[in-house]
């Protein structure tokens, strides 16, 4: 026997003996995920959609208790940020997603990959979600599951990747809970479809509830104003809510980005009212959460805003709700 393949197998072997050992250092929470105590809640990526941005991630949130990370939405550079954060990949318990626009899972498949890559082989991850989260977890698994055969053939891995992985399509009410967290779940008024579209009665978004031990914690999700979000939020420390430029601001964005122009009349009409009548002004943000009484308000899924300036937008909650205001960043702590 050569004395390279030799050392070989005396490193695996050795190898196999250490993985008998207690694993210690597998029980230790990483310093991303448990270096404060209490539930933590983490804005990944706080950019609206559909346009990516450089310095914005796509909308993602991470919460975490008891050493256990839950995502909340996976857009478009979710991975790269739970890295950035140093959230260990094996501390993800479950994905969560509000509704199933392209800003909000564009980031989904990559980190199913990872995952399965660098999480723990024997947890399931569950996807859950409105009506099509289960097909859209079947179309990436096909995809995720090709590095998965590869990867069994190199014999680094043992498990195919649609072992690990449950996408559930979830109604409203109690969708979730495990020793850490209850998670309820509301429809809202992001989608209103007309009658013969594709998507009329099939497709719905919804906003969520986290109550751990600790804290209470609201992700509206994309939403206009909601009073089924009101009630959901009752009480809550934190309610995380998207929020969008007024009109004219919105317009010119789309102007200076040459898409107004590409667009026909009927569709921008359509892009007008989807944008005052299923997204959020900070007015009518700040009345929800007076009605609600919530603790603390904070702003994510943020369009372009001159000079980045957002301060306008507390101004505007503020006319109706005296507590605690603030616009997120990305890895922003709350």
């Amino acid at each position: 026997m050569k004395p390279d393949r030799r050392n070989f197998l005396r490193v695996a072997a050795r190898a196999v003996a250490l993985s008998a050992l207690p694993q210690v250092t597998n029980a230790q929470s990483s310093s991303g995920t448990g270096s404060k105590n209490g539930t933590r809640v983490i804005t990944l990526g706080t950019r609206s959609g559909p346009t990516a941005d450089l310095h914005r991630a796509q909308s993602s949130n991470v919460l975490i208790t008891n050493g256990v990370a839950y995502i909340i939405d996976a857009g478009d550079g979710v991975s790269r940020r739970l890295i950035r954060l140093g959230v260990d990949f094996r501390d993800v318990g479950n994905i969560f997603i509000t509704h199933l626009h392209s800003d909000h899972t564009a980031g989904l498949g990559a980190l199913m990959m990872w995952l399965y890559d660098r999480g723990n082989p024997m947890k399931v991850v569950g996807i859950y979600g409105p009506p099509g989260t289960a097909a859209s977890v079947q179309g990436l698994l096909q995809f995720v599951n090709v590095n998965a055969e590869i990867r069994i053939s190199d014999g680094t891995k043992t498990i195919p990747a649609t072992k690990l992985f449950s996408g559930k399509d979830s109604g409203e009410g109690l969708v979730f809970q495990d020793p850490n967290i209850k998670v309820t779940a509301v429809e809202n008024t992001h989608f209103h479809f007309p009658p013969g579209t594709p998507g009329y009665g099939k497709y719905r978004s919804y906003a969520y509830r986290f109550d751990a031990e600790d804290r209470s914690v609201v992700f509206t999700g994309d939403t206009g104003p909601a009073d089924a979000i009101v009630q959901l939020a009752a009480g809550a420390d934190l309610l995380i809510s998207e929020v969008t430029n007024p009109v004219d601001e919105y317009t010119a964005e789309e102007i200076k980005a040459g898409r107004w122009q590409q667009r026909n009349s009927e569709e921008r009409k359509n892009l007008i009212r989807h944008h005052i009548e299923e997204h959020l002004l900070p007015e009518d943000l700040g009345k929800m959460a007076v009605r609600a009484n919530v603790k603390t308000v904070v702003m994510t899924h943020l369009q372009p805003s001159p000079n980045n300036d957002y301060s306008r937008y507390i101004e505007e909650v503020k006319k109706h709700y005296s507590g605690k205001v603030l616009v997120a960043k990305d890895l922003m702590e709350f």
